[in-house]
Order: structure tokens, then C-alpha cells, then sequence
């Protein structure tokens, strides 16, 4: 059985940073964690991703070869990565046996309530490869508190 964390949120709540930190903590204590970055809008990544999404698609290339903006290109890139499951299971496959996965989401809204593209994939990754994952919703509640 293999477990994991879905780190969503909105834009800028630190979601990577979230990663970035938990990942260091479960090494310190002796777990072996993959960090997946399935945010093809991040390029600033300060964790050693054992996955990343831009292997598969880049969201400036699809920015320009179809005339996106960010949110619309994110949605498209998550489409591609739908379709394109099987190249995110056989990279998770070797890590399967013996590490916990925290996967990086993009924060866009539209992808988690307008458009399931986002859930199905975790759906399908929960099922075809018996994942147990928590969500992990990241707030910057310092924004309500200024």
C-alpha cells in the first residue's frame, strides 16, 4: 500500500514551500519521500523533484503554440496529463515499494472545481495503483489576520 499527500490550494499559498518542508522532515526521519510537481507554472522549485510535469509538457509551450493565457494553458496541460496518464504511472511505479509520494498541484481554482481534470487524475492514480492520499489544503491565513 503506498501513501501520499495532495497538496492543493490557491495560488501562492505555499503549497511548494509546504513540499518542500515536509519532504525534509520525512527524510530527517528516515522516510523516503518523492515529491511529484504536477504544477507545469512553477519554475522555481526548491525540492528535488523525483517527478516533474515539464518532463511531460511545458506551459509556455502551450502558451504560445495556442495562443493561451496561464489559466487556460494550465487546464490544458492538466488535460494532456490526463490523457496522458500511463507516462505518470510508469514513473511512479519504481517509487512505489518504499516511498511516500506529496504531489504538487497547481493552485488555479478552475481545475478542482470547474474542470475534474485534477481529481480524475488522482482518482485514477488511487486506483490503478492503490494509493492511500490525504488532501492537504494550503491557506495563507496570514492574509485574513492583516
Amino acid at each position: 500500500m503506498v501513501f501520499g499527500q495532495v497538496v492543493i490550494g490557491p495560488p501562492g499559498s505555499g503549497k511548494t514551500t509546504y513540499c518542500n518542508g515536509m519532504s525534509q522532515f520525512l527524510s530527517l526521519v528516515g522516510r523516503k519521500v518523492a515529491v511529484i510537481n504536477l504544477d507545469p507554472a512553477n519554475d522555481a522549485l526548491p525540492y528535488e523533484c523525483a517527478i516533474n510535469i515539464e518532463d511531460l509538457i511545458k506551459l509556455s509551450d502551450v502558451m504560445s503554440e495556442h495562443s493561451l493565457g496561464p489559466n487556460g494553458g494550465l487546464v490544458y496541460c492538466m488535460d494532456y496529463l490526463e490523457m496522458n496518464i500511463d507516462w505518470l504511472e510508469e514513473k511512479l511505479k519504481p517509487l512505489i515499494e518504499d516511498h511516500y509520494f506529496l504531489f504538487d498541484f497547481p493552485g488555479q481554482v478552475e481545475l478542482f472545481s470547474l474542470h475534474t481534470n485534477a481529481r480524475n487524475i488522482i482518482n485514477k492514480l488511487i486506483k490503478k495503483l492503490d494509493l492511500r492520499v490525504r488532501a492537504c489544503f494550503q491557506f495563507n491565513s496570514s492574509k485574513l489576520f492583516c
